[in-house]
């Protein structure tokens, strides 16, 4: 709880990140996982973007917001885990305050954003799928990038006004921050300043990038799957349902960790699963999302072959 008699103590303007703990055995390994994980989503993802970019049958509204959702999982990873692999390398875990409230900030933009374009991109499904004749109409290019350019705008200035008030947090000690990362939860819980209206804050801002999204997002597929249940059809419907199938597993995974980290009831037994959960959403959701992507999209393999065949024919004539 935040000490409200502050004024009497000595500000600090250095946190240490804990992390996975002080066991130095174990550091090189959470070294090597973490950089084998940090590699492999940032090829895939940075390939979804090269191929959506490269390959014209991938140039649609659906590919155009899967190479913004790759975007914001580089960012994110990038934001997290080059300060968790120094951390684990060196053993060195210390944070400027402002360094962590920074971390904080484009951790927070990012997934707010991906709040909002996970809606987009289920409302782009919602009209491919219920509205097929006027889709091309009504999912036009403008459209997709101002849905795009909005996200990412909505989050990241919504975000600043939060951080605004973040920076005037007071923090005089301890300074040991148990997580791998500077999440809101525990920055509060180490502040000496009364924190009250920085708690109400957050449940607004949390409502508000989170709720609006999700509602849309639940009711863009209440209208899908009610629509395909519809189809005579056992062939159109399996074909109607994979071109949502990957979106809807991102939206679950991403959603799913999310409400267990942030809605669940903070309790010591659900302490270590919130942990478990925060690297999920946070680290292997990034990672698996291209995935889930390339694996189960059949236009998307097929942009691959295509893609790693003329790499190939590319190395051939440089070697003549």
């Amino acid at each position: 709880m935040a000490n409200s008699n502050w004024g009497n103590e000595t500000t600090i303007t250095e946190l240490n990140l804990l992390g996975f703990g002080n066991a130095e055995r174990l550091q090189i390994y959470l070294f090597l996982l973490f950089l084998f994980i940090y590699i492999c989503t940032m090829a895939g993802n940075l390939l979804i973007i090269l191929l959506v970019i490269s390959e014209q049958q991938l140039h649609t509204p659906m590919y155009f917001f899967l190479a913004n959702l790759s975007s914001l999982d580089s960012c994110t990873v990038s934001t997290i885990l080059p300060k968790v692999l120094a951390g684990c390398l060196t053993g060195n875990r210390a944070i400027p305050v402002w360094g962590c409230i920074a971390q904080f900030y484009f951790f927070a933009s990012l997934v707010a954003t991906q709040c909002y374009l996970l809606a987009m991109m289920s409302y782009d499904r919602y009209l491919a799928i219920c509205k097929p004749l006027h889709y091309t109409t009504l999912m036009n290019s403008s459209l997709c990038f101002r849905l795009a350019t909005g996200s990412w705008i909505n989050g990241f200035i919504g975000m600043s006004v939060y951080i605004v008030l973040m920076s005037q947090l007071i923090f005089c000690g301890p300074k040991d921050i148990d997580h791998f990362f500077c999440d809101v939860a525990p920055l509060m819980k180490l502040a000496c300043s009364d924190t009250k209206t920085m708690e109400l804050v957050t449940s607004i801002f949390s409502s508000i990038f989170t709720l609006p999204p999700f509602i849309l997002t639940l009711t863009s597929y209440i209208f899908i799957v009610s629509r395909i249940m519809r189809i005579p059809s056992t062939m159109e419907k399996k074909k109607a349902f994979s071109t949502c199938s990957s979106h809807l597993l991102v939206v679950s995974l991403f959603y799913g960790t999310l409400i267990i980290v942030y809605v669940l009831p903070k309790t010591d037994r659900l302490k270590t699963l919130n942990e478990f959960f925060s690297i999920f959403y946070s680290v292997l959701t990034p990672l698996v999302n291209p995935l889930i992507y390339s694996l189960r999209n059949r236009e998307m393999k097929k942009a691959l072959r295509k893609f790693l065949g003329k790499y190939v024919n590319f190395l051939r004539h440089q070697e003549i």
